[in-house]
């Protein structure tokens, strides 16, 4: 799937807006799978660079039974502090290390698995607890090394998942410049409607970032027998994979009540 803005009411709530998800097979009969959030980051967004929302409940969802229903979703809850109260700067300096005192924006989250079985309460299980998104990549001064930090925030959980939540470069191509100039697509401009001349295709999302989250779990932990399937064509080898991202239903009340 992905959604770059087009839906008007999510646009106006970037850090819920998941724009892309993926999931693929990987080596050790493990699947990874990959949420995006937080569309079209400028690299240079100081000085409150992009982070997930404290107040969004980020989910994985898995369904092994073919049903559209989710069986296994895996959630992500952040939590943001501010080391130096008394500066509103992202970094006072070079962010060396995932607890250098110049970082003053820090991200953590937990993960929680939730399974569910038909005729049975769903079963919530804390599996990552205090784990450390890494800043993000701001510039050869502040983030020096940025790819040590990144490699720093993969977290291996006692569950045998792989996690990593941060900013990561958008890998999605897609011309949005030429698409929603009112339908066209390059190099077919000529052919139009309201002609232009031919140019080859721009990728829109080349030089922009995104929030992901990422996690690689084993196979038998997806599926609905438990088993690494080897036939591809074999309904337990099939899943479905989506992500969400949700806020708290509250209710707005005036003065008077109404």
């Amino acid at each position: 799937m992905s959604s770059h803005r087009e839906a008007p009411a999510i646009s106006k709530d970037p850090v819920a807006d998941n724009t892309d998800t993926y999931a693929f097979v990987t080596p050790g009969d493990t699947v990874t799978i990959i949420t995006n959030y937080l569309p079209v980051e400028a690299p240079a967004g100081g000085p409150n660079f992009y982070e997930f929302a404290d107040d969004v409940l980020y989910e994985i969802h898995i369904d092994n039974t073919g049903d559209g229903k989710p069986d296994i979703t895996y959630q992500f809850r952040f939590e943001t502090v501010n080391t130096n109260p008394d500066t509103f700067l992202y970094n006072t300096g070079p962010i060396t290390a995932l607890d250098s005192p110049t970082w003053n924006r820090r991200q953590s989250y937990t993960v929680t698995k939730v399974t569910r079985r038909r005729g049975r309460s769903s079963r919530e299980t804390v599996i990552g607890r205090g784990l450390v998104a890494p800043p993000c990549n701001i510039g050869p001064r502040s983030t020096p090394n940025y790819q040590g930090l990144a490699d720093a925030a993969v977290a291996t959980l006692p569950t045998d998942e792989t996690v990593f939540a941060g900013q990561r470069a958008e890998g999605f191509y897609v011309d949005l410049g030429s698409v929603f100039d009112l339908a066209t697509l390059r190099p077919f401009q000529n052919l139009h409607l309201i002609p232009t001349a031919a140019a080859d295709g721009v990728d829109s999302l080349e030089n922009v970032n995104v929030h992901s989250l990422a996690i690689q779990v084993p196979i038998g932990h997806l599926t609905r027998d438990g088993r690494v399937p080897r036939d591809p064509m074999r309904p337990e080898a099939v899943i479905g994979v989506w992500g969400a991202a949700s806020r708290r239903k509250a209710t707005l009340l005036d003065d008077d009540g109404d």
